[in-house]
């Protein structure tokens, strides 16, 4: 009868719906530990990769000494190492929250089921007593009201369960679309680790530079500080050549072949920013540096191994490395990416490059690392940019009148073509 029936349906679905997940309730527990965990250990790793910084920072202002040379190229190791183990930390606690996001959605689904399965049951038990004449109905329950209220009740359960179900469909929803967001985040996450990963190589080249310093200078101040004075009158003849080469260079910009100036043309090449010399007739060049013609690009400060990345979309137009003349003290490694905006960008004293002329790059792709070559004296990225129709690739023997590296290629323009970075980043 409908009270007996309907009784042992409530009791059933009751037990359904109450039934507490304590499978789950302790999976999402494990999974939130481990979340936490792993936050717990980003927040550290950060801590320490600014005390790396810091450091960094610290040695870059003293004055230029073997022993700093040598830290430097210690604490830049250090410092990368750290990235990548909080690289891996931020993986495994994204992949932690997905797979928390997962066993929340299935818990959901499976609550959805049952309580579709409640609904299906007590429309069965309803259509069961339909079939029953009134008469029969009647007399099978003690009491009227009984009836009435058992099938009030009957109603009321499907309400609530109907409500829950919609709400637990909303939520999967919701859930769903986090999912997918921490999924792409996640993506991104292993790209920055495989980045990461790649400047083992660099640092392994940073090694052995270390190792060939300490052998070319037999681990000697005076002979290091002899070597640095070396590069710095190879910098200035080089550099008064270089514009009188300039000089004899005809162009004539037409502004409409280049983009107008404005902030975001150009993403910026380095992640961490910090200029150490501007575009121009700065302080620095009016006191005689680059032959008083002004600096043709901007210097970022940036430890060796720091990845350059490509300031636009583009091909790679050329690259070079002038180190591999003997005393030939130039910008070392370097890479010119084409833009199809009219501009083009330099990167040069790289301690490694990654790329090779007629590749098409990516904006932020990695073009090679920081580093100390060529008439660099201190690690870091000259960087210049420009007009695509004024810049050209010459041998070094039709720039310099007395050189020993000849076949050396370098990118040079008159200086109409040469753009202020920061009019463009």
């Amino acid at each position: 009868m409908i009270n007996t029936r309907s009784a042992a349906a409530l009791g059933f679905l009751l037990a359904l719906l109450v039934t507490p997940p304590l499978l789950y309730a302790q999976s999402a527990e494990e999974l939130r530990n481990k979340i936490d965990q792993q936050q717990g250990e980003i927040a550290e790793i950060e801590e320490e990769i600014k005390v790396y910084e810091k450091q960094l920072t610290e040695i870059g202002r003293e004055k230029q000494t073997l022993e700093s040379a040598v830290r430097e190229l210690d604490v830049s190791r250090q410092k990368v190492n750290a990235n990548i183990s909080l690289a891996q930390r931020k993986i495994n606690a994204t992949s932690a929250t997905i797979e928390e996001l997962v066993e929340d959605m299935e818990y959901k689904e499976a609550r959805i089921d049952q309580n579709q399965e409640a609904l299906a049951e007590t429309i069965r038990h309803i259509n069961a007593s339909e079939v029953d004449s009134f008469l029969e109905i009647v007399l099978g329950n003690n009491d009227i009201s009984n009836l009435w209220s058992d099938l009030d009740t009957l109603q009321q359960f499907q309400t609530v369960v109907r409500g829950e179900v919609v709400e637990l469909i909303k939520q999967k929803a919701e859930i769903e679309t986090i999912k997918g967001q921490k999924e792409l985040e996640q993506g991104k996450l292993v790209t920055q680790k495989t980045e990461l990963s790649t400047q083992r190589r660099a640092l392994d080249i940073n090694h052995q530079a270390k190792n060939n310093l300490l052998e070319e200078t037999e681990s000697r101040e005076s002979t290091y500080q002899e070597l640095l004075e070396e590069k710095r009158k190879a910098k200035e003849e080089f550099e008064a050549q270089l514009h009188g080469f300039e000089e004899q260079l005809k162009f004539i910009l037409d502004p409409t072949t280049i983009p107008p100036m404005g902030k975001g043309v150009l993403s910026w090449p380095l992640s961490n920013v910090s200029v150490s010399q501007y575009f121009g007739n700065t302080e620095f060049s009016k006191s005689g540096a680059y032959n008083g013609s002004g600096h043709n690009g901007i210097d970022f400060r940036a430890s060796i191994g720091t990845p350059i990345k490509a300031a636009l979309a583009g091909n790679v137009k050329a690259t070079g490395n002038t180190d591999a003349f003997k005393g030939c003290y130039s910008y070392g490694k370097w890479v010119l990416v084409e833009h199809v905006n009219g501009l083009t960008t330099l990167y040069a004293h790289l301690s490694d490059i990654q790329v090779s002329p007629g590749q098409a790059v990516s904006t932020g792709q990695v073009l090679g690392y920081s580093g100390n070559t060529g008439y660099s004296t201190g690690p870091h990225l000259h960087f210049t940019v420009y007009a695509s129709d004024a810049v050209k690739v010459v041998r070094l023997g039709d720039v310099k009148s007395r050189t020993n590296c000849a076949n050396a290629e370098i990118p040079v323009s008159a200086w109409e073509g040469y753009l202020n970075p920061l009019d463009y980043l």
